[in-house]
């Protein structure tokens, strides 16, 4: 069981060496030749007008927050979906209250008509 740890761990520490690598080459050998036309703000080949930062409605957030609820659900759907035969009636029950909690919670929502656009 060690064994097949330390092949996660191999698997992590790679994962983390690769990426940080090529950020650190990239740092190391990127030409350094500041120029005023390159610390200028620029956006779509004209000048910026006023401020950069925008505030997004609240109503994107909650579409944001139901996405991601329902796109970790696919995320838990797969392992069971694969292994479904090994788990047998007592995977089917845990499946399907889980489902019936999310199945819930967007009923709820729904009804309190929060994914209308207003």
């Amino acid at each position: 069981m060690l064994e097949q740890f330390g092949y996660i761990g191999l698997f992590l520490v790679i994962a983390i060496i690769f990426p940080a690598g090529g950020v650190i080459t990239a740092w190391l050998v990127a030409p350094r030749k500041p120029d005023p036309n390159k610390e200028a703000i620029y956006e779509c080949g004209m000048e910026t007008v006023g401020d950069a930062w925008v505030q997004f409605n609240v109503r994107y957030y909650l579409y944001a927050l139901i996405f991601l609820i329902f796109d970790i659900e696919t995320i838990f759907l797969y392992p069971w979906a694969a292994q479904f035969r090994q788990l047998a009636l007592f995977g089917f029950i845990e499946m399907f209250v889980f489902i019936a909690i999310l199945l819930v919670g967007y009923a709820y929502a729904w009804r309190k008509r929060a994914l209308e656009w207003r």
